[in-house]
């Protein structure tokens, strides 16, 4: 199960304090990914470029993003999908509400095929009846285990 392997790998980050805005939210939420040297910082970098050049694109629906860039990336060591939750919306545009998000998956993959794998994985995760309001309501990495053992 996906949300289990976040967990053994020590890829959850319930993040205590609000954002800056979506710039500090994406470097934060690859925090972990770079701690366990799935990615190297300049990921991040490659991210927010794609990001401000071609919009939100990372908000797959109201509250989730699922930050990416290209499999090809030299600054990426690993793959792995790395979750942060914050404590409120990081706010992408302004203009359009449904653009912003508390939940983080960030995505490295080693190769176009783990990136494609890894975008199925996540979107069946996420299809899961209720699981995003679930994950909306935790507050520690605690709440996310009791989680993952309630859907084992």
């Amino acid at each position: 199960m996906l949300l289990k392997d976040f967990l053994d790998k020590d890829l959850v980050d319930i993040r205590p304090e609000p954002v800056k805005d979506w710039h500090d939210a994406l470097q934060q939420a690859a925090g972990k990914l770079i701690e366990h040297q799935y990615i190297l910082p300049g990921y991040v970098d490659e991210i927010i470029g794609n990001v401000e050049k071609n919009g939100p694109y990372i908000v797959i629906v109201p509250g989730v993003a699922m930050p990416h860039a290209m499999a090809e990336s030299e600054n990426v060591l690993g793959t792995a999908i790395g979750f942060a939750k914050f404590p409120a919306p990081v706010v992408f545009d302004p203009a359009d509400p449904e653009k912003q998000a508390q939940l983080f998956f960030t995505l490295a993959a080693k190769d176009p095929e783990q990136h494609l794998q890894n975008i199925g994985d996540l979107s069946d995760l996420l299809m899961t009846e209720g699981l995003i309001d679930q994950l909306l309501a935790v507050n520690s990495v605690d709440d996310f285990k009791a989680i993952v053992d309630a859907g084992s």
